[in-house]
Parts: structure tokens; C-alpha cells; sequence
């Protein structure tokens, strides 16, 4: 097929927060060290032979200093959950177009130009087929209710024949020898989707006949495009054509 499906998923990975510890080992504080005793010396013998002998004061007190215990590494803060930050908004994801969709034609009321074309110009004649209708109905001032349709009523090697139609409400006036008031077609059909030029249209036809042939269903000798683009403002390679192929 000319188009493919396409699908966007969005992963994202959260890797956990690892937990952070305190550690190290105890750190041994060596005790201080003991002082040493110092013995003062007498004071030299006063003059006068009354004064008694100097008394030698006391030694000091050896003081050991307790050791000192082993540090204890703080406690590890508790984990937090860290939120993840958010992701940027996804681009919304584009739906595939049906392939094979089952639906019920409603007919409604049409004005067509009959033609023939041959396929080397054939999207060049569907144009002036849509260009003249388009310009008999603005010259009467009629507004058209819906898209405009090819209806395809028999092919060959050299070229088709067709039916450029154009939905409206009222009657048009003065058509033209080619020119009639219609329905467009009815009834149970099987709904494709084509993207892209005319020329193209070639491998959405060949994938509509293998669905055909798969499911085994059997078609009308028919076939009809309804323009969702309007094919005189919109750039050949831009196109987006539903298909609809009745079923018997």
C-alpha cells in the first residue's frame, strides 16, 4: 500500500535511587598523657635560726585521663523517594486509516457530468470534470453539500469511463448535454483510504484486491473516490481519497 502505520510509544525508564550510607571505622583517641610529678624544692633556711625547716609540699596527684570512647558513625538518613519529573507531553498518536471498513452508502442527491478519459490524463480529466460543475453550480450561486465523487462505471487497458458527481440540495438550472440530476450510490460497501498522488492509486487498487480475494468477498463492477481534499486547491502528492468498493 501507499501509506503505512505508524504507532509512538513513549517508554521511560525510572532507575532507583541507590541508598546512601555513612561509614568509616571508629577512630581510637589515644589517652592523654599522665602528668608528671613535680616535687618543689624547700625554700632556702631563713636568716634566723628560729625559723623551723621548710615542709615539702605534698607530690600532686597522678591523673590519668579516661580513654576515650570509640566515635559512632551517625545514623543513615532515611531514603527518599524521589519523584520522578514528569515527561514531556506525548505528540498525539495518529490512528490508522480503515482498510476494509464496512459501511452502508446512503444515496443522495447529486449533479453529474459524464465523461471518459484515457490513463495517461486521466487525473487532468477529472479535474476539468470537477472544474465544470464546480463552475455551473457558483454561477447559480448553489453551495455543495458535500465531496466531490468519481464513479467509476467501466475500465480497460487504454483508459474508463465515469461520473464526476457533486452533492447539493437544490436543482441546478441550464446543464449541458453531458450534465443530468442524480443519487450517487447506495448500499453495502467496503471503505479504503488512499493517500497521496492519483498515480499512486495503483498499490491502494492492488492491496483493495487482495483484501478482496482474502476474505473472499465478491465486488460490484463499480468502483467510487470521494475527494476529502478538494483536488482543485490541493497539491496532487497531498490527496486523501476514501475508496469505497460495493459488494454484492
Amino acid at each position: 500500500m501507499n501509506f503505512t502505520r505508524s504507532y509512538r510509544t513513549a517508554m521511560i525508564a525510572l532507575l532507583p535511587l541507590a541508598a546512601l550510607t555513612w561509614g568509616g571505622a571508629a577512630l581510637a583517641q589515644s589517652p592523654a598523657p599522665a602528668a608528671s610529678p613535680t616535687a618543689t624544692p624547700a625554700p632556702p633556711a631563713a636568716s634566723s635560726p628560729a625559723a623551723p625547716a621548710a615542709t615539702p609540699s605534698p607530690a600532686p596527684t597522678e591523673t590519668t585521663a579516661p580513654a576515650a570512647s570509640p566515635s559512632v558513625p551517625p545514623a543513615a538518613p532515611p531514603a527518599t523517594a524521589q519523584t520522578p519529573a514528569t515527561p514531556p507531553a506525548a505528540a498525539p498518536v495518529q490512528t490508522a486509516d480503515p482498510f476494509g471498513e464496512q459501511i452502508t452508502l446512503e444515496p443522495k442527491k447529486v449533479v453529474i457530468v459524464k465523461g471518459n478519459a484515457n490513463w495517461d490524463s486521466a487525473f487532468d480529466t477529472l479535474i476539468d470534470s470537477f472544474k465544470a460543475l464546480t463552475a455551473l453550480l457558483d454561477k447559480q450561486g448553489i453551495k455543495a453539500t458535500g465531496n466531490p465523487m468519481i464513479v467509476y462505471t467501466s475500465t480497460d487497458d487504454t483508459g474508463f469511463t465515469f461520473l464526476a458527481e457533486i452533492p447539493v440540495e437544490q436543482d441546478p438550472k441550464n446543464l449541458t448535454k453531458d450534465m443530468s440530476i442524480g443519487k450517487s450510490p447506495e448500499g453495502k460497501s467496503l471503505k479504503f483510504v488512499h493517500r497521496g498522488s492519483y498515480d499512486n492509486m495503483d498499490n491502494t487498487y492492488e492491496a483493495i484486491t487482495n483484501h478482496l480475494d482474502e476474505k473472499k468477498l465478491e465486488a460490484k463492477d463499480t468502483f467510487i473516490e470521494e475527494y476529502l481534499t478538494d483536488p482543485l486547491k490541493t497539491a496532487e502528492d497531498k490527496l486523501v481519497i476514501n475508496v469505497y468498493v460495493p459488494l454484492k
